[in-house]
């Protein structure tokens, strides 16, 4: 019996300590701003993962809050105030946008192309998949299925591994609609950014920079480590869809060479 009152004295010591420290804390606000049409399915993936960051903030004295930002105010915008920029735009604002806040994380929620990519800009982080990684993907699966004619996608509503079920689930009842590939990147690019205010308490724009750059090792949701290459592309398994099932999972085992995520998509930058 006293081991045990030593055990509960220590455990109501500990969760006292908890307790404190939170109260402690230093009250943090963060930023988020969102450029792209209102209806845009990015947009509502950046909410729910707004709403779930706000969540987990309520413990930790953190509070997020989204601007939504139309693309004809871009230029006259005071981009100062936020961690992060979500973008759903083509890829000629999506370039200006970035050259124009070299300091700022400006995330790709949209655009595959390779090119943007290969021009490895310092701030650009893409989240969607590339056309390369998709087409790798696809072509891995016909080796193994020859006559499959499975879409490579990021993400799928019946999805149900890793806890994404309860991902779509949560995305479904707050949202109104079902996840795609798009909301996946906007929930995933707000995700990643709160995990690292929550763990490192950074609300500088260009140390988030850097740490999504650099130190980065998220899950969302798809059961593997993912960080950003030197391109500023998420590395990120592909799902391969036929007839609205999930068939397959890449980078395909047996068949990718290297068996890695960077059997997908282009490596490095433009030399």
């Amino acid at each position: 019996m006293l081991r045990n009152y030593i055990v509960i004295i220590k455990s109501s010591f500990i969760a006292m300590l908890l307790v404190s420290n939170i109260a402690l804390a230093d009250n943090i606000e963060v930023h988020f701003a969102f450029i792209g049409q209102k209806d845009h399915a990015a947009l509502l993936g950046a909410k729910q993962g707004l709403s779930e960051a706000n969540l987990q903030g309520q413990f930790l004295n953190q509070k997020y809050e989204l601007d939504l930002i139309s693309v004809e105010n871009v230029n006259t915008h005071d981009f100062s105030k936020y961690i992060a920029v979500l973008t759903a735009i083509d890829i000629d604002t999506y370039t200006k946008l970035a050259d124009a806040l070299p300091n700022i994380a400006v995330f790709n929620l949209s655009i595959k192309d390779d090119g943007l990519r290969t021009a490895c800009i310092k701030n650009a982080l893409h989240i969607i998949p590339t056309n390369t990684m998709e087409l790798d993907a696809t072509n891995q699966w016909q080796k193994k299925k020859p006559d499959s004619i499975a879409k490579a996608q990021a993400w799928h509503p019946d999805f149900v591994k890793f806890a994404a079920r309860d991902l779509n689930k949560r995305f479904k009842k707050n949202q109104k609609v079902l996840m795609n590939d798009n909301s996946w990147a906007g929930w995933a690019a707000v995700k990643m950014t709160s995990d690292a205010v929550a763990r490192t308490k950074i609300n500088d724009p260009a140390k988030m920079l850097h740490y999504l750059k650099t130190e980065l090792a998220f899950d969302g949701q798809k059961g593997i480590v993912m960080n950003f290459r030197e391109t500023g592309q998420l590395r990120q398994p592909i799902l391969l869809v036929e007839n609205n099932k999930i068939v397959a999972e890449a980078p395909v085992r047996g068949i990718a060479k290297p068996p890695t995520l960077d059997s997908l998509g282009i490596l490095s930058c433009e030399k």
